[in-house]
């Protein structure tokens, strides 16, 4: 029989025994996280060696964060132009997607009697002058009692006001555009006859163009009116805008409350209803920039990192903010904290250490340069807090 085999399998059955058993002993040996006397003076204290550990120490770091939400265009208006008279449409229709500019006519309508209508109410006030005139004078002769004057008078008013109602019906025969936009459908067809009420074209408003977005209520006090919003399409473009408008009520099924933004549109190429991911720009916050090997789990579950706190481990829990390539943004932590970057999953709640102190973690990449923050397409819709990215 060889010797070799049988002497291979001895050292792999002491490397496994020192491995199990004497982890701690043997991270000792390899680590110079304390000295013999330090470690002595440890075992003399606590009863309890002190497990070697590696920790660099942390200082928190301002953080740019912003909201994160998901949400579509709309047009800066809509109006529904509606008829207000009855009559047959007697001008051509404009197609869909025409501009048009204030004041432009959309339908006119057959004026039919209107025109009779006015030149009869105007003969009647012309008659209603004449007579209140003449009751005056008579009034002043002593010949006309007052109240047969101020019938006179009245009649004046009366026929003075048909006049103007027969002027208003006629203008109400050229229905024009409010304002300066896009025709969403065909107006009106020629010949088409229009009630009160009848459409006659739908016009919007596309410049600038409206970012809608839900934001839950544990994000609403960090959004202001006039914060800068970095919006990404669908289609991968990017704009800016400003918040213009914050809900002060919630939507009583989602518990989420309504924001806009408006971002200029000059070219109409932003359509309504497009799927838009905004970030909007929100007070920033402190917080410690670690490798994300750091990140440990109490017994309870909690998510943290272990601190190096008078020579004993204490376990500090952390609310995670981003993560990053180089590694991961974490608050809740101390303004200076010595964080456990090697051996936190080898020692519990008042463990001691010997700690050695590192710059940055074996195997991390520099730690002094946030990640830029841009908008991040979501596969899941809803609104989230801004841990990809916010743009600027």
């Amino acid at each position: 029989m060889r010797p070799v085999p049988i002497l291979n399998a001895i050292l792999v059955l002491v490397a496994l025994y020192l491995l199990v058993f004497e982890r701690d002993r043997l991270m000792g040996y390899l680590g110079d996280a304390a000295t013999p006397a330090e470690q002595a003076q440890q075992v003399e204290e606590t009863g309890t060696p002190a497990v070697p550990v590696q920790a660099m120490v942390s200082t928190a770091q301002p953080l740019d964060q912003g909201v994160l939400t998901r949400g579509q265009t709309e047009a800066a208006r809509r109006v529904e132009v509606r008829s207000e008279t009855t009559g047959k449409v007697i001008s051509e229709p404009l197609g869909k997607g025409a501009q048009v500019e204030k004041g432009q006519l959309l339908c006119k309508l057959d004026p039919g009697t209107r025109p009779a209508a006015l030149a009869e109410a105007q003969a009647r006030l012309a008659e209603a002058r004449l007579n209140a005139t003449a009751a005056e004078k008579l009034k002043e002769g002593g010949y006309r009692s007052e109240t047969s004057t101020a019938s006179a008078q009245s009649a004046l008013e009366a026929a003075s006001a048909a006049v103007g109602a027969a002027q208003t019906e006629l203008a109400r025969l050229e229905i024009t555009a409010p304002f300066a936009g896009m025709i969403e459908e065909d107006t009106a067809e020629l010949g088409a006859l229009l009630s009160a009420g009848g459409l006659c074209a739908t016009v919007i408003q596309l410049d600038p163009i409206k970012l809608v977005g839900y934001v839950p209520e544990t994000e609403i006090d960090r959004v202001k009116t006039g914060a800068m919003v970095g919006a990404r399409l669908a289609t991968g473009r990017e704009v800016m805008g400003k918040v213009t408008f914050v809900s002060q009520s919630a939507d009583a099924a989602t518990r989420t409350f309504r924001i806009e933004a408006e971002a200029p549109n000059g070219d109409h190429s932003i359509r309504e209803g497009q799927t838009v991911e905004m970030i909007i720009a929100a007070d920033g916050t402190k917080a410690h920039f670690l490798p994300a090997s750091a990140m440990t789990l109490n017994d309870q579950g909690k998510l943290g990192v272990r601190l190096a706190v008078d020579g004993v481990a204490r376990f500090a829990p952390v609310d995670f903010l981003r993560d990053t390539p180089e590694g991961v943004w974490l608050a809740g932590l101390p303004e200076s904290a010595t964080v456990i970057v090697v051996g936190q999953d080898y020692v519990t709640e008042g463990s001691p250490v010997a700690v050695t102190l590192v710059e940055h973690a074996p195997g991390d990449a520099a730690q002094d340069t946030p990640a830029p923050m841009t908008p991040a397409p979501q596969t899941d819709g809803g609104a989230t807090d801004a841990t990809d990215g916010a743009a600027q």
